[in-house]
């Protein structure tokens, strides 16, 4: 049988955690964390604390990614420490909503930006949208070093163009703006509870480390550079974060960041008369390199599905000649277009079930006490540090979010959970097939 190509290195997997997190969110998000909390310093502050929790995640999973250095990374995790139903519904999840669903939903966003320098219709759009899914799938069938190739070059550029917002901040910005008289109390008696849902925007700005583990499988020495490339991808992507919040703040007062519907231009516009063009070019940059990752690292928890045989066997193909898992790429990009032709109806689903992610991620990272325990001399060549503190900390952050979103937002939760209740028939149906295959094969 064909076999993945180990051919992505350190450098490649650390711009694939970068690029997944920095989408578009850091570019209009702020405006709604301002809102939620009117205060510099308490803006600054869920920020930091949602750096904490990627940051203390990404060393969590650092260590499970060294225990388990295959394709599908969290899948991986799941499957091990609880059994392939809570894995498969992981993946499921992924597939049927919260990535392709993304994939929709930044086609869309990369198209309007694009249309800001070459002027389409609403039909145009939509065909933009296709031809762009279309584009960079065949990037990533050919091969995976392709895929780590344009992951370098656009999550580079994204990062170029951020550091350049950032810079303006801090040369051209004012500190009386923001930061006279700074109290962690907002202007409007803002409570915990706000805050709470106020790190829901965040951590979503900051989701997307932990696609770098679903790429172990084609990894060079994976047990060591899949945990480096988390870590580093969320240290860095926190710093950003942080930076370019305090320059947004620096050339707008926060009273305006609260009311203003494209942040990031608003702000380098007071510099710059073509800042609105800048930052519009930045978003497109930014949406079609985070849609060539997601086309790049998501398919293979997919391809380690099918080979685990909880999904259709033909999944797990591996092209002979492009080492990639192919019809794992091809299905989820063939169901973004679908869900992209449908998203009227589908946008409120998506934002539901993505609410429900952090939910496997603290699953997930409780797996660590169980592999402790029942791996003992397991060969780890990177621990978790700060063990146990770590892990509970990333823990402890995540059972808190998830209980402020089903206190907040209990329909998001419910119907995020009702979804991920469909998937448990379609995982019996495949573990049944699974036993049935294993009985015909006979003891031989």
């Amino acid at each position: 049988m064909t076999k993945l190509a180990k051919e992505l290195t350190l450098y490649g997997l650390i711009m694939v955690a970068i690029g997944s997190c920095i989408g578009s969110g850091i570019f209009v998000t702020p405006s709604q964390i301002a809102g939620l909390i009117p205060a510099s310093a308490l803006i600054l502050l869920v920020w930091a604390l949602g750096g904490l929790t990627a940051l203390t995640g990404a060393l969590t999973f650092g260590e499970l990614g060294s225990l388990f250095p295959k394709a599908g990374g969290i899948y991986v995790f799941l499957k091990e420490a609880y059994g392939g139903w809570l894995g498969f519904l992981y993946g499921w999840a992924y597939l049927v909503i919260i990535t392709s669903g993304s994939i929709a939903v930044l086609s869309l966003a990369f198209t309007h930006y694009l249309s800001f320098f070459i002027p389409m219709d609403n039909t145009w759009k939509m065909i933009c949208s296709i031809i762009t899914i279309s584009l960079l799938t065949s990037i990533n069938v050919f091969r995976a070093k392709f895929g780590e190739i344009f992951s370098n070059i656009f999550t580079g550029l994204k990062i170029l163009g951020i550091c350049l917002v950032i810079a303006v901040g801090f040369i051209f910005g004012e500190m009386d703006l923001s930061f006279t008289g700074i109290s962690l109390q907002a202007p409007s008696g803002a409570g915990i509870s706000a805050f709470g849902v106020a790190l829901t925007g965040v951590l979503f700005s900051y989701g997307g480390w932990q696609h770098a583990s679903f790429l172990a499988g084609e990894t060079r020495n994976p047990s060591r550079n899949v945990p480096v490339a988390m870590i580093t991808g969320a240290a860095i992507v926190t710093l950003i974060y942080l930076l370019v919040n305090v320059s947004y703040m620096l050339l707008l007062p926060v009273e305006k960041i609260v009311t203003s519907q494209k942040v990031a231009a608003e702000a380098v516009t007071t510099v710059l008369p073509f800042g609105g063009m800048l930052v519009a070019g930045l978003i497109a940059v930014s949406t079609f390199g985070t849609i060539g990752i997601y086309t790049l690292s998501t398919p293979r928890i997919y391809y380690a599905m099918a080979k685990d045989g909880l999904f259709f066997k033909g999944i797990s193909k591996v092209h002979p000649r492009f080492k990639t898992p192919v019809n794992a790429i091809l299905i989820q990009s063939v169901w973004s277009v679908i869900l992209l032709i449908f998203w009227g109806t589908l946008e409120n689903l998506i934002t539901y079930t993505v609410s429900v992610e952090w939910i496997f991620f603290t699953l997930a990272a409780a797996g660590i006490f169980i592999f402790r325990r029942k791996m003992k001399n397991a060969d780890r060549p990177y621990k978790t540090f700060g063990y146990p503190v770590t892990p509970l900390i990333f823990i402890l952050i995540n059972i808190w979010f998830v209980i402020n979103i089903t206190v907040n937002k209990p329909l998001h939760m419910a119907v995020g959970i009702g979804f991920l209740l469909l998937g448990i028939p379609v995982y019996l149906h495949f573990k049944r097939r699974k036993f049935q295959d294993t009985i015909n094969a006979g003891p031989g």
